[in-house]
């Protein structure tokens, strides 16, 4: 197992550059001597540097419950997504709709049900790219993982350092820096194949090009088209146009679209970053990425209709494209560290999605005859079918300045300030193709049927969220081996909503002309608030491989207005973690990290798709929940074996009734008892969407085959408990729990050359079908019966090739 030694001192920043770059995959960690042939690998395990306390230093040295997922460990489990790496995260869980299309959470803290509709509620989770929170509601930014340093993942509230998006965790992505020490570059190759779908490959390469002594120039570039695999099948349906007469009906057929792998992914990008060191103390760094993502089809299949299988009408898509710039200068001013962060995003999707389902359920209900029947003005009817069509435009501007006095003063400490600004403009439609040149009327009424072109169901929404925050941490080393932590952050927030929302009786109640135009609104909202977290931690180093520490800290997220008016705001939730966890270094080949943690959920914000209520989610404080948890990490190394496992157990449920919300003359509330109202959950009902156990392991051996040749061959076991799908209990029951499931990945490979690599693998090596979550494309009562599952990766199969310079 070849390892690093990390010496830490006062760094330039070639060295920061050089302590937080990891080898490229296929390349010979440096100053390590390679084995002779048919000798073993060194018996030590590597030293992993991290900076989640904005400070460098040994991942076994920072006192709080973290992951940490080298350069090395992501091209070895071949994780260059989101849902790739999570699986390698244990209190990590996430519901999702496809690529570019996730919502993650730590430790069970898991806010629902995902929806079409954008909602303006924040996430739980905290996301950053280096410095720069790239943190969106309800769409994770999904940023292919090469040429990184590594992925953190900060369990529990890190709201002192990181803000009030980092209610439950905080997931940082590091890149790697230019460094002007040395030219350097490589590129990996890989052609791969769904066992049940189509090929594939990827290309990424990078380059690192010193200019002169004092600046370097990094180039990555990427580009990945991923096979599709799951079937649309052909498909008719008879719709009655719900009016009773026999003799009046309309065909549709999904012949046009129906495919075998209709869901492939195509994703190229690159970024740029320039590092300048002005003198011995300060450095700039300008960086900009660039990405693009189309996902065509549907990423969940229905059981109902065959194994990793669906029948759609409308064939969909999700295209994500967008950028972000980085500005960073970190220098001294005496003694004590100056870092300047700031960065601006601009993001784009454009998104369509089938709704069939929704339409076969008005199609026969009894409470609204005529509801699909639209007769054209030269005889027939008009095809029924909705679909659903969202383009959003995000920006983000960020700015953050923080000073720090040296760590090994009796007491350090650092302070800062922090800004944000970001706005989301949505232009979202659930429409019936050809409908609005129809001038077809509601039924009963005089209003046209279409709002706005052919959307009968609008969502045209400017969405602002500002942020202001002070920030302080500071430490008192007690004893040489004793140090006591405390920190807080109080914040500010102004969110506003502005603009239309509804359909052609909501447009008609606000006074607008049909077809509605950009003057129309009827929402006008703003929310202003403030608050704090804070933390206590006290760590003992037993010895310079052995530590303890016990943690307190809060989170905090602000609440805010629901889109409909009648229904009422929702309060800001809290969360308070109780920790108490060990790191430990054996003889340096055995590695032991857990933390035992006690987590308490105040006025929890919950989203729901009520009866009624299309896709479009409403927010509701559902009482109060805890956690009970342990999360933990051991890796072993000897003579060439390397044996790792991580996991964690997280018994989430309600501390109290969430009661069925219910309408009031003042608006649709969820009440504080639930008498006339029914209960939705009881207390000790689990919360959705983290399993209670999950887990990986893996084991990989080492092995010089020759002079030039070093061999390998690893192998990987995941396993998670079934999920439920939905806090409340009768529509959980209506869509069902997701299944326990266990996978296995091999891998074989070389590296020969000093440079080159090569690698078969396998992954889901035996197909298993496990499910990560299901959803419904509107409310589980009208459509679980057309409800879909997202299962993890089918078998998957590959050969890359690597080579560095």
């Amino acid at each position: 197992m070849r390892s690093i030694r990390i010496r830490q001192a006062m760094l330039s920043s070639a060295a920061c550059a050089a302590l937080t770059a990891a080898p490229a995959w296929g390349q010979a960690t440096p100053d390590i001597a390679q084995p002779q042939a048919g000798a073993e690998a060194p018996s030590e395990l590597a030293e992993i540097v991290v900076t989640a306390t904005k400070r460098a230093d040994s991942i076994q040295k920072v006192p709080i419950s973290m992951q940490a997922l080298g350069s090395e460990l992501l091209q070895q489990r071949n994780a260059s997504d989101f849902a790739a790496y999570a699986t390698l995260l244990p209190s990590v869980s996430f519901k999702t709709l496809g690529p570019g299309r996730n919502e993650v959470y730590f430790r069970g803290i898991s806010t629902g049900i995902g929806s079409l509709l954008p909602t303006a509620l924040l996430p739980t989770v905290g996301v950053y790219f280096d410095e720069i929170p790239v943190t969106t509601p309800g769409r994770m930014l999904d940023v292919h993982a090469y040429d990184i340093a590594r992925v953190e993942a900060l369990s529990g509230p890190q709201g002192t350092l990181y803000g009030a998006s980092s209610l439950s965790g905080t997931l940082r992505i590091i890149p790697n820096k230019p460094n002007p020490g040395k030219f350097e570059a490589g590129y990996n190759i890989q052609g791969n194949k769904y066992g049940k779908g189509q090929a594939g490959g990827q290309f990424e390469g990078f380059v690192n090009v010193p200019l002169g002594d004092r600046a370097a120039l990094r180039a990555v570039a990427f580009y990945s088209k991923e096979g599709g695999y799951i079937d649309n099948r052909p498909g008719t349906i008879n719709y009655t146009l719900n009016d009773g007469d026999p003799t009046t009906n309309f065909v549709k057929t999904n012949a046009a679209i129906a495919k075998d792998d209709f869901n492939p992914v195509e994703t190229y990008g690159g970024r740029l970053a320039l590092g300048i060191d002005l003198d011995d103390n300060w450095t700039v760094t300008p960086s900009i990425m660039a990405q693009h993502q189309n996902a065509k089809g549907s990423f969940l299949y229905d059981p109902r209709v065959g194994d990793l299988a669906v029948k759609d009408y409308t064939l969909g898509y999700n295209k994500d494209e967008w950028y972000q710039a980085e500005l960073s200068v970190k220098g001294k001013i005496g003694v004590f560290d100056l870092v300047y962060a700031g960065g601006y995003s601009h993001r784009k999707i454009d998104n369509l999605n089938d709704y069939t389902y929704y339409t076969t359920y008005y199609d026969t209900s009894p409470a609204y005859p005529n509801y699909t029947k639209f007769p054209l003005p030269g005889g027939g009817f008009l095809d029924p079918t909705e679909a659903f069509s969202s383009k959003l435009t995000q920006t983000k501007m960020t700015h953050e300045l923080r000073l720090a006095s040296p760590a090994d003063w009796p007491v350090s400490f650092q302070f800062g300030g922090f800004y944000q600004r970001q706005t989301q403009d949505t232009n979202a439609e659930f429409f019936i193709p050809g409908i609005g040149a129809t001038g077809v009327r509601r039924p009963g009424t005089s209003l046209p049927f279409a709002v706005r072109d052919d959307a009968v169901f609008l969502n045209a929404l400017r969405m602002t969220w500002q942020d202001y925050a002070l920030f302080g941490e500071a430490t008192w080393h007690i004893a040489p081996s004793v140090s006591l932590t405390g920190g807080i952050r109080g914040f500010k927030v102004n969110n506003t909503q502005h603009g239309f929302f509804g359909i052609d009786f909501t447009a008609a109640g606000a006074g607008c002309t049909i077809p509605i135009t950009s003057s129309c609104a009827n929402i006008n909202t703003v929310e202003k608030q403030s608050g704090e977290t804070h933390k206590v931690n006290l760590s003992w180093q037993v010895s310079p491989s052995k530590m303890i520490y016990a943690t307190y800290s809060t989170g905090f997220r602000p609440g805010g207005a629901n889109r409909r008016p009648r229904i009422g705001a929702y309060k800001a939730d809290t969360l308070d973690n109780f920790e108490l966890g060990f790191k430990t270094t054996w003889n340096r080949n055995l590695r032991i990290n857990a933390a035992l943690y006690y987590e308490k959920w105040k006025d929890m914000q919950y989203t729901l798709v009520l009866p009624g209520f299309n896709a479009v989610t409403a927010v509701f404080n559902a009482g109060n929940a805890r956690v009970y948890g342990i999360e933990g990490e051991i890796a072993w190394s000897y003579h060439g074996l390397t044996l790792t496992g991580s996991a964690a157990y997280n018994n989430a449920a309600l501390s109290t009734t969430f009661c069925q919300p219910v309408s009031t003359p003042g608006g649709i509330i969820s009440p504080a008892t639930c008498a006339g109202a029914g209960v939705a959950a009881p207390a000790g009902t689990r919360l959705p969407a983290q399993p209670r156990f999950k887990s990986t392991v893996s084991a990989r051996y080492d092995r010089a085959l020759s002079d030039t040749v070093q061999g390998y061959v690893q192998g990987v076991v995941n396993h998670q408990s079934s999920t439920l799908s939905v806090l409340n209990v009768r529509e959980n029951g209506l869509l069902g729990n997701t299944r326990p499931w266990t996978s296995f990945d091999v891998s074989v490979g070389a590296t020969f050359g000093g440079n080159k690599t090569i690698e078969l693998f396998l992954q889901n090596a035996f197909d298993t079908r496990g499910d990560l979550s299901k959803n419904t494309v509107c409310s589980i009562t009208l459509c679980s019966n057309s409800s879909r599952t997202y299962p993890i990766k089918p078998q998957f199969f590959g050969i890359k090739f690597g080579q560095t310079f």
